[in-house]
């Protein structure tokens, strides 16, 4: 039994989704990690993680869409406006989210469906910032 600890950082450009499925199976792969457990977690209140299709650019374009309409960034409607527009309601995005995923390794494989990708899902509009921290158990 083994634990291993990685921090991906990655560097945003704007509200949009970031994958970033290779390199996590790169790690996996890099450690020769055979069975277990990996969990993501993201050190930041304004942006998520979350598991979606990653054949269609469309489905990402409906999911940004979905959410600014869910969640507008209208500063009339917050107390908390500090950083701007963007400032409240991406504390809003990030809480319907996640902010970690538990995914299983099998016999080197991470398991995630066909059309399945990790992303990163920035709900700032400014360039930020972002470390993914990665904890592996298992063997």
């Amino acid at each position: 039994m083994k634990q291993k600890f990685y921090n991906l950082q990655i560097n945003t450009t704007g509200q949009r989704l970031y994958e970033f499925t290779d390199q996590t199976i790169n790690w996996i792969k890099k450690n020769n990690f055979k069975n277990g457990i990996i969990n993501l977690s993201i050190q930041h209140t304004s942006a998520s993680l979350i598991v979606q299709e990653n054949a269609d650019p469309d489905v990402q374009k409906d999911l940004i869409n979905y959410f600014d309409k869910l969640v507008p960034m209208d500063n009339s409607s917050y107390i908390h406006t500090t950083e701007g527009k963007d400032d409240m309601p991406a504390h809003i995005k990030s809480s319907l989210t996640n902010n970690q995923i538990s995914l299983s390794i099998k016999d080197r494989k991470l398991l995630l469906g066909t059309w399945q990708g990790l992303y990163l899902f920035e709900h700032r509009l400014e360039q930020q910032n972002r470390t993914i921290i990665h904890h592996f158990i298992g063997s």
